[in-house]
């Protein structure tokens, strides 16, 4: 009874379209929830696809690049400093010393971030290319109706870009953990839902177009970390200005005002407003403000850039 109230006709579907109406026939085949379930298998395929990519191309491009860990004096075990802190101010130098080298030595090294950076970089390029080749015949017009038909490589498309969200957060706990960690967790989440969503009510083929808009400008992101951990500062701040027009343009403007514009307008002139024609729409409006609310300010009189400690001041 429960899975009937939730996959209600009306709920999710306009009038007068009825789940039977999307069943496989002619040669015709439809999304389905049982779809979903190879993506666990694909995330774990993917994560031992990482690892080989991160050992036999991450490794000797970094080496190439100049990419080298620090060497860190690793901070003994000292009973006297620790019963000190314990009974003293930390404000003492020689403690203060010995505490950031205890805390230093736990810190993944710059071939540790830039193989993460360089795994991501060579799936959005990928998944660029998947996305533009899975929407080579779709007309801009009919991207928000939510009964045509599935496509191979949409089928594909989709399971591969929520298999390796799914294989991040597999892998959160191993990763370099960073600043943001929350905001990742609840953007990677807020990714899957989105994205299974978009599959369950069939809205696959807009649901491709805010994929590949978002793939896009996160190939430059993560290519400029990886120069950033290399340490060619010219090229990665100019790689940056080239990210930061490519974000407001794709993300900023192509999504607001195109994408979620057609999810909002173009089916009201064929169907009825219902249930799933808000939740989708609210989402994709959270997603658009996600974004704008997560752009930080430059703190005053520093320019905004990558540093080689630091993680990058644009948060995506």
């Amino acid at each position: 009874m429960l899975s009937e109230w939730f996959w209600w006709d009306r709920l999710w579907l306009p009038r007068p379209v009825m789940w039977a109406d999307l069943q496989d026939s002619e040669g015709r085949d439809y999304a389905r929830v049982s779809h979903l379930y190879i993506t666990l298998p694909v995330a774990v395929l993917l994560l031992g696809l990482r690892a080989l990519y991160e050992r036999l191309i991450a490794v000797p491009v970094a080496e190439a690049l100049g990419v080298k860990d620090k060497i860190r004096m690793r901070a003994s075990h000292n009973p006297i400093l620790e019963k000190y802190n314990k009974t003293h101010s930390k404000n003492n130098t020689q403690v203060k010393r010995w505490f950031r080298s205890q805390r230093n030595q736990d810190r993944p090294g710059l071939l540790k971030k830039f193989k993460e950076a360089s795994w991501r970089l060579a799936f959005y390029l990928c998944s660029c290319f998947g996305g533009v080749l899975a929407l080579y015949d779709v007309s801009v017009l009919c991207v928000c109706v939510c009964f045509q038909s599935l496509l191979d490589s949409q089928y594909w498309y989709y399971i591969i870009e929520m298999s390796f969200y799914g294989s991040l957060l597999f892998r959160v706990a191993a990763d370099v953990k960073r600043k943001d960690f929350k905001e990742q967790l609840v953007h990677h989440w807020a990714t899957l839902t989105l994205l299974s969503f978009s599959w369950c009510a069939n809205y696959i083929r807009i649901g491709t177009l805010v994929m590949l808009v978002h793939d896009t400008s996160d190939v430059l992101l993560e290519s400029a970390k990886m120069f950033n951990y290399a340490g060619w500062e010219t090229t990665c701040n100019s790689i940056l200005v080239v990210f930061a027009l490519a974000f407001m343009e794709t993300r900023l403007i192509i999504f607001p005002f195109w994408l979620i514009h057609c999810t909002w307008v173009y089916p009201l002139d064929q169907f009825e407003p219902f249930f799933g024609y808000y939740f989708f729409n609210v989402m994709l409006v959270g997603l658009l403000l996600f974004y704008v609310l997560g752009l930080p300010d430059p703190p005053h009189g520093q320019k905004v850039y990558f540093q080689q400690s630091e993680d990058p001041l644009f948060f995506i």
